[in-house]
C-alpha cells in the first residue's frame, strides 16, 4: 500500500506541476498495482493527464471510472462535473447522442444544488443551446446567470469562461462594442498566465475560432501570435489545443502572405491531429489547397481539398475558385450555391460567408450574370462592419468588380478596397484589386496608369509565387 500511496502522491505532484506526462505515467502506475485502484480524484487527474498527453480514449475510460466512484460515495458535485466533461469530450468526439445523455446526466446530478459552482457548466450548456436555437435572450440570461455563480465561486478560471460566454451572446446580438470589451479584458487574462492551463487552453481556442469566423484581422494576430507562445512550452508537448491553435496561426500567417510557413504550420497540424481535433485537421488541409491553388498547383489544390471533403469540411469557397481558374464556372457557381444554402447561421461565420459571397461574385460575373452578382454583392455589404475592415475590403472589391463589369465608374471603390487591404498587410488579396484598378485604368484610356498597377501586382505575385487567377 505504501508503494501506491508514495506513486499516488508523486503523480498528484506532477499534476500541480502540470508535468503530464509524468503524471500519466506515475498515476497510471498505481492504477495498475495490484493493492487496489485510484479513487475518484486521482481517476479524475489521470483522466486530465491522459487526456493532455494525447491519449484521448484513455482520458475518456478513466473520466468513466472516476464518476462511477465519485457516484459510489455520494459525491454528487464531483459526479456531476465528471458526466459534464464527458459530454464535452464526446461532442468532441462526433458523437452528440452519448453527449447528450451525459449531459442529462450532469443535470440529474446536480438538480438541487443550484449555486455550487459546478452549475457553471451547465450554464454555459445552456448557452449553446439557446445560440444554436437562435433564442438570444435566453442565451443572455443563461450566460448572465453563469456569470454570477462564477463570481460567487471566486475561481478565475470560472469568471473568464463566463465572461467569455456573454461576450459572445452580446456579439451575435449586435451589442459589437459590449462583448468585445469583455471578450478584450478575458484575453487579458489568458494573456497574462493568470488562468489554469485547461482554461487558458479552451478560451484560445474559443477566441481564435471567433475572431476567425469575424474577420477580426488585428486581434487574430496578436491572440494567434500569444497562442502559440504557450502551446509551444515544454510542458505543452501533447497540448490538446496545439491543433486548433495551430491552424488559426496558419490562417493568418496565409493572409499576410507568409505561404511557406502557413503550409508548414498546417502540414504539423495534420501530423499531429488526434480523434477530436478533425475539425482543426479539416481546416488544415483546406488551407494547405488554397495555398497550393493560388500558386498554380491545381492537381495538389485538388487533393488537399478532398482530404478536407473527409475530414468533415465544406472544401469552399477554394474549390470553386479553382473550378472557375479551370473555365468551369458553372461548376464554381453550383457549388458556392450550395455551400451558402448548407450554412446554417451565417451570422456566426461572417468571415465565411463574406468569402463565399465574393466567390459567387465572381463566379457570375464571369457567366455573364451581372443580376446575380448584383445580389451576392449586396449581401455582401450587408455584412460589411467599419469595425472589421477585412469585410468591408471584400465588399468594396467586390463593388468594384461589379461596376467594372457594368462599364460603371469603378476607381473609387476598387481604391477604397486597396487601400484597405494594404493596411491589413494582406498582399494576395491587394494585388488581384490591382489587376482590376489596371483594367479600369485601361478602360479609361490611361495605359500608362494600367502598367503601373499590373506593375506593382505582379511584383507581389513573384515574391508570393503566386499565379494572378481568382
Amino acid at each position: 500500500m505504501a508503494l501506491v500511496v508514495s506513486v499516488g502522491e508523486r503523480g498528484r505532484d506532477a499534476v500541480a506541476r502540470e508535468d503530464w506526462a509524468g503524471a500519466y505515467a506515475l498515476l497510471h502506475e498505481a492504477d495498475r498495482h495490484p493493492t487496489g485502484p485510484l479513487g475518484a480524484d486521482d481517476l479524475a487527474a489521470l483522466a486530465d493527464a491522459a487526456w493532455w498527453s494525447g491519449r484521448v480514449d484513455e482520458s475518456v475510460t478513466a473520466r468513466l471510472r472516476a464518476h462511477a466512484a465519485y457516484v459510489a460515495r455520494g459525491d454528487w458535485r464531483g459526479a456531476g462535473l465528471s458526466a459534464w466533461w464527458l459530454a464535452f469530450e464526446y461532442r468532441r468526439l462526433g458523437r452528440p447522442a452519448a453527449a447528450a445523455g451525459w449531459t442529462h446526466r450532469a443535470r440529474h446530478h446536480l438538480e438541487g444544488r443550484p449555486d455550487c459552482p459546478e452549475q457553471c457548466f451547465l450554464a454555459l450548456t445552456d448557452v449553446a443551446e439557446a445560440e444554436e436555437h437562435h433564442a438570444t435572450p435566453a442565451a443572455l440570461a443563461a450566460a448572465r446567470r453563469m456569470t454570477g455563480l462564477a463570481a460567487r465561486s471566486g475561481s478565475p478560471d470560472l469568471v473568464a469562461l463566463s465572461r467569455q460566454a456573454e461576450s459572445s451572446v452580446l456579439i451575435a446580438q449586435g451589442r459589437r462594442g459590449e462583448g468585445l470589451a469583455l471578450l478584450d479584458d478575458v484575453m487579458r487574462a489568458v494573456t497574462a498566465g493568470e488562468l489554469s492551463p485547461l482554461f487558458t487552453g479552451w478560451l484560445y481556442s474559443l477566441a481564435l475560432t471567433w475572431v476567425a469566423a469575424a474577420g477580426d484581422l488585428g486581434r487574430a494576430v496578436r491572440w494567434t501570435d500569444a497562442a502559440t507562445a504557450w502551446c509551444s512550452a515544454p510542458s505543452h508537448a501533447h497540448n490538446p489545443f496545439r491543433a486548433v491553435c495551430g491552424v488559426r496561426h496558419a490562417e493568418v500567417l496565409d493572409l499576410l502572405g507568409a505561404w511557406e510557413r502557413a503550409e508548414d504550420r498546417a502540414r504539423h497540424v495534420l501530423h499531429e491531429v488526434s480523434a477530436d481535433s478533425l475539425d482543426a485537421a479539416a481546416a488544415a488541409a483546406y488551407a494547405i489547397g488554397d495555398i497550393r491553388r493560388r500558386r498554380g498547383r491545381p492537381q495538389e489544390a485538388a487533393r488537399s481539398y478532398a482530404h478536407a471533403h473527409e475530414l468533415g469540411r465544406v472544401p469552399q469557397p477554394g474549390l470553386a475558385l479553382l473550378r472557375l481558374a479551370q473555365g468551369r464556372a458553372d461548376a464554381a457557381r453550383a457549388g458556392l450555391r450550395l455551400a451558402l444554402d448548407c450554412q446554417s447561421d451565417p451570422r456566426h461565420d461572417l468571415a465565411g460567408r463574406a468569402r463565399l459571397l465574393a466567390a459567387l461574385t465572381e463566379a457570375t460575373l464571369a457567366l455573364g450574370e451581372t443580376g446575380a452578382a448584383a445580389e451576392a454583392v449586396a449581401e455582401l455589404e450587408g455584412l460589411a462592419d467599419p469595425q472589421l475592415p477585412l469585410l468591408t475590403a471584400v465588399a468594396t472589391g467586390a463593388r468594384g468588380a461589379l461596376a467594372l463589369a457594368r462599364g460603371e465608374p469603378a476607381h473609387d471603390p476598387l481604391r477604397r478596397a486597396l487601400a484597405l487591404w494594404r493596411d491589413l498587410r494582406v498582399p494576395y488579396e491587394a494585388a488581384r484589386v490591382r489587376m482590376l484598378l489596371a483594367r479600369a485604368e485601361r478602360a479609361a484610356g490611361d495605359e500608362d496608369a494600367a502598367r503601373r498597377e499590373e506593375g506593382a501586382a505582379r511584383g507581389v505575385f513573384e515574391r508570393l509565387g503566386a499565379v494572378p487567377g481568382p
